[in-house]
């Protein structure tokens, strides 16, 4: 069952990519933003009337977090590893967030240009717990393009 017109994505099937090769299904995806800072200028107009007006200005690196189960997909954990030990020539990556739809065609992008890990958390292993293993994954980018 596709999409529909007016339907909206529902928030369960999306993955990750790296430089187009998909790596990774993720659990979840926080915190996907970029910034960019906002000028505000002031003149006055030829009859003496102040106006104030804000400009683009420049952009900001962006970061998201991923949440993903921990499995044994080496790509990722190359990735994760480069980062984490400076390799930066290497670690630098395309990256891409794939949101997909209900037959897993992907319907939206969210490109990550230069992407690297710059954190990682492992989640609490308790004795006994029937719970699954996860890792947190705080990725920076340079540029958001949004497809």
């Amino acid at each position: 069952m596709s999409l529909q017109p007016g339907d909206a994505l529902t928030s369960h099937n999306f993955g990750l990519q790296i430089d187009g090769v998909m790596v990774e299904y993720l659990a979840e995806v926080s915190g996907l933003s970029i910034e960019q800072d906002v000028i505000t200028y002031q003149q006055n107009t030829p009859n003496g009337q102040n106006v104030v007006k804000n400009l683009p200005g420049v952009k900001k690196n962006g970061t998201c977090t991923v949440v993903r189960g921990m499995t044994q997909s080496a790509s990722f954990t190359q990735w994760i590893n480069q980062s984490i030990n400076g390799q930066m020539s290497s670690a630098r990556k395309n990256a891409s967030i794939i949101m997909m739809d209900f037959e897993n065609n992907p319907v939206k992008r969210y490109h990550l240009r230069n992407a690297w890990c710059s954190k990682i958390d492992a989640s609490t292993v308790k004795a006994g717990e029937a719970s699954a293993l996860t890792e947190t994954v705080t990725i920076t980018f340079e540029e958001l393009v949004i497809e």
